[in-house]
C-alpha cells in the first residue's frame, strides 16, 4: 500500500513539475517584464488552493467533521489569491488592481477546488480497490488457517476424548462440555463469516475455549478472564482474540495453578484493550517457534488491514511471564464513518 502511495506522489512531482514549465514558458511570452513574479505568484496560488483542499478531504470531510470541512473551505475560497497578490504585488500600482486580480484569481480558485476533488477521489478509488482485493486475499488464507490451526485437531481429539471420559463417568458437566463445544464449532463455521461479530458474542466464543480447555487440568479453573465496560453495543472483527489465547495455553507450563492464565478484556469510550498474561514453559512443546507462535504474524496482517492506524499490538516476556496487549481505538465508529476512514486515508 505505502508503495502505491508512493508512486501517486511521484505523479505529484511530474505533473506540477510539467504544469510550472508549460505555464512559465507561456508567461515568458505574453509577459516579458512580470513574466516571473507572475508565474511564481500563479503557481504558488494553484498549490495553495490543491493541497490546502487535498488536505481537508483527507481529514475533515466524513459526515462527523464537516463543519470543519466547511470552515477549512470557506477560508480555502477566501485566502487563495493571496499568493499571487504577495508575489505579484509591484505590479499592482492600484487598490482597485489589485481588486481586479483577487476577483479573477477566484476562477483559479475554483478550478483548482475541483482538480483536487477529483485527484484525491481517484487516488481513494484505486487504493481502496486495493485494500478491497487485500482484504479478500487474507479473508481467503484466513479461513483455512482458522480451521487448520485454531480449532485445530489436537484440540478437538482430546476435547471429544475428555467429553467421552465425562458421558462415560455421567459426570454433570458432560452435557455443558458437550453444547460448548457445538457453540464453539457453530461460531467458527457460520457467525465469523460475517466482517464484524458483536463483542459479547466473540467473548462467549473465548470462554467457551477456555472451558474445554479446562476439562484438561483437575484443579480449579486455571484461566480468569475479567471483563470491564459495556460490551454488548460495541461490534469487532471475527477471531482475532483467539490466536493470543491459545498461545497462552500452548506456551504455559504442563501443570498450571488457579488463575495462571490472566486475560482482561476493558472497553471504554471507543477504545478496546484485550490483554492475556500466562507462565512461560520451561521447555516448550516447539523449541523453533517462540512465544506468541505462528498466529502472530496473522494477528498483526489482519489488524493491518482491517484496523489501520487505528491499534497497537504489544509483546513481551519478563521474567518467567509472557504479556500480549492488543489495544483497537475507535471502536464504536458506525458503518458511514468506517466507510469515510477507508475512503479518506
Amino acid at each position: 500500500m505505502q508503495r502505491i502511495k508512493n508512486i501517486f506522489g511521484l505523479i505529484h512531482l511530474v505533473v506540477w513539475g510539467l504544469f510550472t514549465f508549460l505555464v512559465g514558458l507561456q508567461l515568458s511570452t505574453d509577459d516579458a517584464v512580470h513574466w516571473g513574479s507572475t508565474t511564481t505568484g500563479f503557481i504558488a496560488t494553484c498549490l495553495f488552493v490543491f493541497y490546502c483542499h487535498f488536505y481537508l478531504l483527507t481529514h475533515y470531510s466524513g459526515k462527523k467533521n464537516r463543519r470543519a470541512y466547511l470552515l477549512g473551505l470557506a477560508g480555502i475560497i477566501l485566502t487563495g489569491p493571496l499568493p499571487f497578490l504577495v508575489f505579484h504585488h509591484r505590479a499592482l500600482s492600484t487598490p482597485r488592481l489589485v481588486l481586479s486580480y483577487y476577483s479573477i484569481h477566484q476562477i483559479t480558485v475554483a478550478l483548482f477546488l475541483f482538480l483536487s476533488w477529483l485527484a484525491r477521489t481517484t487516488e481513494n478509488l484505486v487504493l481502496n480497490t486495493i485494500r478491497k482485493e487485500q482484504l479478500e486475499k487474507q479473508a481467503a488464507e484466513a479461513e483455512l488457517h482458522y480451521l487448520k490451526a485454531q480449532i485445530n485437531p489436537h484440540f478437538l481429539f482430546n476435547t471429544l476424548n475428555n467429553i467421552h471420559t465425562l458421558v462415560y463417568k455421567q459426570a454433570p458437566a458432560a452435557p455443558d462440555a458437550v453444547m460448548q463445544l457445538a457453540s464453539l464449532m457453530r461460531y467458527m463455521s457460520y457467525e465469523s463469516n460475517a466482517a464484524t461479530v458483536p463483542l459479547a458474542r466473540e467473548l462467549d466464543y473465548l470462554r467457551d475455549y477456555m472451558n474445554l480447555q479446562q476439562l484438561r487440568y483437575k484443579n480449579h479453573p486455571v484461566a480468569d478472564l475479567q471483563v470491564e465496560g459495556e460490551t454488548e453495543a460495541s461490534f469487532i472483527a471475527p477471531l482475532l482474540f483467539i490466536h493470543l489465547l491459545e498461545n497462552a495455553y500452548k506456551h504455559s507450563p504442563a501443570r498450571l495453578a488457579p488463575g495462571d492464565l490472566q486475560v482482561r478484556v476493558a472497553l471504554y469510550h471507543d477504545t478496546l484493550t484485550f490483554s492475556v498474561q500466562n507462565p512461560v514453559a520451561n521447555k516448550p512443546a516447539n523449541p523453533l517457534e517462540g512465544p506468541g507462535g505462528i498466529g502472530l504474524p496473522n494477528v498483526r496482517k489482519r489488524l493491518a488491514l482491517l484496523y489501520p492506524e487505528q491499534h497497537t499490538l504489544a509483546i513481551q516476556q519478563t521474567g518467567g511471564m509472557f504479556t500480549a496487549v492488543l489495544t483497537i481505538h475507535g471502536l464504536h465508529s458506525q458503518a458511514h464513518e468506517r466507510q469515510a476512514h477507508l475512503l479518506y486515508h
